[in-house]
């Protein structure tokens, strides 16, 4: 079995592409999607329909999935990228949204979340009290797994690709972003998530007899595209992130 595992698209068909023939050519067997799929400045539509002709394991619902799908008149009018989305999106793809669960499991192996087993918003692995990013103890990531007992654990959301291994010999990988390298956000503290290069990002994780093995990817694409059509919606911020992969540092 050997997963390629997607996270954190965010309507950005130029890096999906090369994700998705990356992934081919080293030979996985399947694909799986963690969420945060076609909210962006980008291509949403695009995205989708490419989406479409793949055939995915699993895909879970993002925050910014289910923000698509709940959005209000007055959130669209103050949000030009949100109402730029749905605009784009149209009804189909807004109903496919609507129907995916937030959480997925693959037999009793593999347990699938955008954030946490319980929140979309939670970061599972990192702590940003100081403005950046810092893994959590052991027992804190725990607790925030409750119930789930499977010995993979996949979360997005974060952005940032990161493998912990738990005291009881669990793992937790988060695969990074394959569409959005670095960003800025205000909840629950002001922090940013910077990976400092502008390259997409996946994981393949691969099960043997006796253990799984987990392998980070990060590919080269023409993220000039991408940060062009940013611009183009007056995402200045998104564009800085797509060519460089910083929020706050140089400029690459």
């Amino acid at each position: 079995m050997r997963l390629a595992v997607l996270a954190d698209i965010h309507a950005n068909a130029w890096a999906l592409e090369a994700v998705l023939a990356d992934a081919n050519e080293l030979g996985v067997t399947a694909f799986l999607n963690l969420g945060d799929v076609l909210y962006g400045p980008l291509r949403p539509r695009e995205t989708y329909e490419r989406l479409m002709s793949v055939s995915f394991a699993a895909t879970v619902q993002g925050n910014q999935d289910r923000q698509i799908c709940e959005a209000t008149a007055s959130e669209l009018s103050a949000n030009p990228t949100l109402a730029y989305v749905v605009s784009d999106l149209g009804r189909e793809p807004d109903k496919w949204l609507e129907e995916l669960a937030p959480t997925a499991r693959l037999g009793d192996q593999v347990f699938l979340c955008h954030g946490t087993p319980t929140s979309d918003t939670t970061y599972l692995l990192e702590d940003v009290d100081s403005g950046r990013p810092m893994v959590r103890p052991a027992a804190s990531i725990l607790g925030l797994l409750g119930g789930v007992t499977e010995p993979v654990v996949l979360c997005g959301h974060t952005h940032i690709p990161r493998l912990v291994e738990l005291p009881d010999g669990r793992i937790i990988v988060n695969p990074g972003s394959v569409g959005l390298p670095a960003y800025e956000a205000e909840s629950p503290v002001r922090h940013v998530m910077e990976t400092y290069s502008p390259h997409a990002s996946y994981a393949i994780v691969e099960r043997s007899e006796r253990s799984w093995s987990v392998s980070f990817h990060r590919v080269a694409y023409d993220h000039e595209q991408a940060a062009r059509a940013a611009e183009s919606h007056g995402r200045e911020d998104w564009a800085r992130a797509l060519r460089t992969g910083w929020m706050t540092g140089p400029a690459g």
